[in-house]
């Protein structure tokens, strides 16, 4: 091992020790990801497990929960660096009105959304002629962008900035709705993210079905119809509970996506034709192939194996996602 692998896999260490430690957090929360992340990975391929966990090794991790929130800790724990600043848009997508529907030219301009990040990490990831710490960057990427690509408030329509500027009142605390979504919501179960993610795990015989655009026109329409936002800015126990029904099934979701695409991408070569041609991949399940973005490098992974007690709200969490417009 060089000295440069030898900091890269201690960063990554440090990171996953961090997340354990962190206050804020994006998306579904860390513990979303995880739910999402394990869930998936029971549903790999026996290959494609040997492969997912031969790139978490690379990052100094056993499991897809590891790094499930190593995107968000990037942001959070580094946010003026390149990396952070190259992927902060990648979070998420704004639509432009309420019919929900993807133009790319309109929504994801020069691929600065989170349905262009997924097909770029999942072309990156597929591609075995490139490095394995670039493919085990798309991994931890991936993982995180399929799930953020499944939560409602991160494939809006509103000005709002993905619900943190849509205040409420909970337990008669003043909080704003992204931040509900981040810690409350799945809180109500009581159930660390290792079971909670044992208590959802869908049937096999669920599919995949769609592309990471049918994935967050899904999620936008759930903030238009499907009661996201409430009619009360104080919230209670129904609101909490309608909304669990709705994020678990989100979260089964996007573990099935995840797992599906994933199997696609790490299944095992096919042997060329006699034409010399091999199947492209690319064009399964009609996912696009775009340029891969450039491996910015500073891996900074992280996760929580043991945390399987009963889930508090960190103090001072404020569920930002505050570059969504």
């Amino acid at each position: 091992m060089t000295s440069a692998d030898a900091r890269r896999r201690c960063a990554i260490a440090l990171g996953l020790f961090a997340l354990a430690c962190a206050g804020d957090a994006y998306g579904w929360g860390a513990r979303g990801h995880r739910i999402v992340a394990a869930m998936a990975e029971a549903r790999l391929d026996a290959p494609v497990e040997a492969e997912v966990k031969r790139l978490l090794a690379v990052s100094g991790a056993h499991e897809l929960a590891d790094v499930a929130a190593w995107a968000d800790e990037v942001r959070e724990e580094q946010p003026q660096s390149a990396l952070a600043k190259a992927t902060t848009k990648l979070h998420y997508i704004n639509f432009a009105d309420s019919t929900c529907r993807y133009d790319a030219a309109r929504e994801c301009r020069d691929g600065q959304c989170v349905v262009a990040a997924i097909d770029r990490y999942a072309a990156i990831l597929g591609d075995r002629t490139r490095p394995d710490a670039e493919r085990a960057e798309a991994l931890r990427f991936l993982v995180h962008f399929v799930a953020d690509a499944h939560q409602p408030l991160h494939a809006g329509y509103r000005s709002d900035r993905g619900g943190n500027l849509f205040q409420v009142q909970l337990d008669g605390k003043g909080t704003n709705l992204h931040s509900v979504w981040d810690f409350d919501v799945l809180a109500t179960r009581k159930l660390g993210w290792r079971r909670y993610a044992a208590a959802l795990q869908p049937p096999r015989r669920e599919s995949a079905r769609g592309t990471p655009r049918d994935w967050t026109e899904a999620s936008c329409l759930l903030t238009r119809d499907g009661g996201v936002y409430p009619s009360s800015r104080k919230l209670d126990t129904r609101y909490l509970g309608a909304m669990q029904r709705i994020a678990e099934q989100r979260l089964q979701r996007a573990a099935i996506e995840l797992a599906a695409l994933l199997n696609l991408r790490l299944k095992t070569p096919p042997m060329p034709s006699s034409s010399g041609v091999q199947d492209d991949l690319v064009q399964d399940r009609g996912i696009a192939k775009t340029s891969p973005i450039r491996n910015m490098g500073g891996p900074h992974a992280e996760g929580d194996r043991n945390n399987d007690g009963r889930f508090d709200r960190p103090s001072g969490a404020t569920g930002r996602c505050e570059n969504q417009t």
